[in-house]
Order: C-alpha cells, then sequence, then structure tokens
C-alpha cells in the first residue's frame, strides 16, 4: 500500500512544515498519503487531523490505513473541503496541498491522464463527476477548444489552432493514445512531447483546477491557528503564479499581514531525488506561517 506513490520534495515539506507531536494536520490532497504519513508519524494526532481526497481509488487506501485510528477523511475537491472546514470553526497547526496529479493516477492508463499509455479519455479525479475529457475533445467546439489550449496549455495561438483543427476533423477520440498520436503527427518534434500542453489544459477544464486555487488559498490563513504552516506544491506556472500571489498579497500588509513567509523563492527538488523520482523535475514548493497578530 504505502508503494502506490513516492511524494515528492518530501524532506523539504518536513522541514518547512516542523511538524511536532501533537500537532493538527489537514491534508487537503491526501492521495495515497505520502507526505500524510511522514507528517502523521511525527505528530501521533489523529483525532484532530484531516485527510482529503476527490479520488475513490485514494480515499479507500487512505480509509483503510486510518480509518481506525479515528482520523477524519473526507472524500470531496480541496476547496469543498475548506469550506466545510471554515463553517464548521476546525483549525490546524499544519496544512498542505500537493496540486499534482498522483503517480497511480498517472500510471493507471484507463484513468485518462496520461498521453503515453491506451485508455479511456477520461481525467476525471473525481469520477462521480459527469464533465470528462471525452466530452471536451469530442463535443465543444473547435473555438472552445482553442481557447482552453491557449489559456490553460499556454500553447501558442497557431499551435493551438492546428491542434483543435485536428481533434475536430478526426473526431470522434475514445482513446487517449490515439488522441496523443494525432496531435503529435501534426506538430514538430521536440523534447517535451506534443500533447504534453494539450493534455494539460484538457485535464485542467475536466477538473476546474485552477478555480478551485483560487477559491481555496483566501481560506487558506483561517483554516491556521496562530503559528501554523501551511505548505503548497505546484507543478506548472498556472498553478504556481496563482500560489505565490496570494502569498505575496497576505504577507505584504505589515503587522496586519496575516501570512509570513517560509521561503521567499519556491523550493525545488534537489538532484538525488530528481534521478529517484523524475516527477519531481517540475515541482515547486511554497510554505507560509499565520501571523500571531491576523485576526
Amino acid at each position: 500500500m504505502e508503494e502506490h506513490h513516492k511524494p515528492v520534495l518530501l524532506n523539504e515539506v518536513l522541514r518547512v512544515l516542523d511538524p511536532k507531536k501533537g500537532e493538527s494536520y489537514l491534508d487537503l490532497t491526501a492521495g495515497y498519503a505520502g507526505h500524510a504519513s511522514a507528517i502523521l508519524d511525527v505528530t501521533r494526532n489523529y483525532k484532530n487531523s484531516c485527510l482529503v481526497d476527490r479520488d475513490d481509488y485514494a480515499v479507500k487506501v487512505l480509509k483503510s490505513k486510518y480509518e481506525s485510528e479515528g482520523l477524519k477523511i473526507l472524500h470531496m475537491d480541496f476547496y469543498s473541503a475548506a469550506l466545510q472546514c471554515l463553517q464548521c470553526g476546525n483549525t490546524f497547526d499544519l496544512v498542505l496541498a500537493d496540486l499534482g496529479v498522483s503517480s497511480p493516477q498517472l500510471d493507471n492508463g484507463n484513468r485518462g491522464f496520461s498521453f503515453s499509455k491506451s485508455g479511456a479519455l477520461d481525467m476525471r479525479m473525481d469520477r462521480r463527476q459527469e464533465l470528462s475529457a471525452a466530452e471536451i475533445v469530442n463535443k465543444w467546439s473547435e473555438r472552445e477548444l482553442i481557447d482552453i489550449f491557449e489559456k490553460y496549455g499556454e500553447m501558442s495561438p497557431g499551435f493551438s489552432r492546428k491542434v483543435a483543427r485536428v481533434i475536430r476533423e478526426n473526431r470522434p477520440f475514445y482513446d487517449t493514445k490515439v488522441l496523443a498520436d494525432a496531435i503529435s503527427g501534426n506538430a514538430r518534434h521536440t523534447r517535451v512531447h506534443p500533447a504534453t500542453k494539450a493534455f494539460q489544459a484538457i485535464r485542467i477544464v475536466v477538473n476546474d483546477e485552477l478555480s478551485q486555487i483560487e477559491k481555496t488559498m483566501p481560506i487558506l490563513p483561517k483554516l491556521l491557528n496562530p503559528g501554523g504552516r501551511v505548505a503548497i506544491i505546484t507543478f506548472h506556472s498556472l498553478e504556481d503564479r496563482i500560489v505565490k500571489d496570494y502569498f505575496k498579497n497576505a504577507s505584504s500588509m505589515g503587522e496586519e499581514s496575516e501570512l509570513i513567509l517560509i521561503n521567499k523563492s519556491p523550493i525545488i527538488a534537489e538532484k538525488v531525488e530528481l534521478v529517484n523520482n523524475p516527477r519531481a523535475r517540475s515541482a515547486k514548493l511554497r510554505a507560509a506561517i499565520r501571523s500571531s497578530n491576523s485576526s
């Protein structure tokens, strides 16, 4: 069970969160408990901690591992969970969110996240929702596809138009590898697979990822006890920009600031980790402390 997922920047997360015995912990994207296991091994405070994930596979693993400890496990997206905790008046000493797609999601071709594996065009982190990658690829207009490729894939206008046209002219698509090959066959081959950014854009829209982050960030200081620490791991510039800007604004009001930055520049993986866990190559960690002066 513990081999499901290798957490990125684990040593760095432990350093910035600095967990101590008895502290309460909220993991908004607990996944297969990669980070959570290491933190809870230190805090041992299961009663006042909470693990969240919207992936039913991950929730099943979390329950088998921790439910007998009395630890609260929520099967929902991280914004809804943060909002629920806020409304219930729950606060924590430690809060973590790892915003990346987990290794088990990528490794299971049928989840539809990987363009290198054949599988259904799905990409839903929460399989209870209706919107899937197949609906976007096969039903959205060419103009809508161009827009999401430019906005969420950060693709050039020319390449966005080319990919959208290829999709429209060759629909329907049901398989991730077939879609990736169609995109690749109409692009200049570079070090990064031509389908990378298109798949990123579709996944972001399917899971409402950026909106989730934007709505969650202002809630985080309110979920922290004074002196509590929050850490966020991002994997691409669109995510990181939202986190960076919020942390900057929340820490720039002098004595009235809600947060104090732990690291002004993002923390990235060291070479040793990159060898053992290539997924960490794009990971960035930002962290902050809840000011004892903020209300």
